[in-house]
């Protein structure tokens, strides 16, 4: 009999939405420009301009990337970081 695998944990992991205020918040708190911003993220300035005014939204895997360099930069802007979903544990 062969057995299978046993699956790898994955951390429960928190998707949030980044708001327009967050996401400058973040950018101010790191002392980064737009542009700057924008070259770390490898989009255009007008992009990050366009986030901050609400014209338009970061792509989902653009919002775990803002999260995962908040994490780094030790930001933490809970009002202002909603919450949208919870990944469900493991069912293995």
């Amino acid at each position: 009999m062969s057995e299978k695998p046993a699956k790898a944990r994955r951390r429960r992991q928190v998707q949030y939405t980044w708001t327009p205020t967050a996401i400058r918040a973040l950018r101010e708190h790191m002392g980064l420009t737009q542009r700057e911003m924008a070259d770390e993220l490898q989009v255009r300035q007008q992009t990050i301009s366009e986030w901050e005014t609400d014209a338009h939204k970061p792509h989902r895997s653009t919002q775990k990337t803002l999260s995962m360099i908040a994490e780094r930069a030790g930001f933490t802007y809970d009002e202002t970081l909603v919450p949208v979903e919870e990944s469900p544990p493991d069912q293995g």
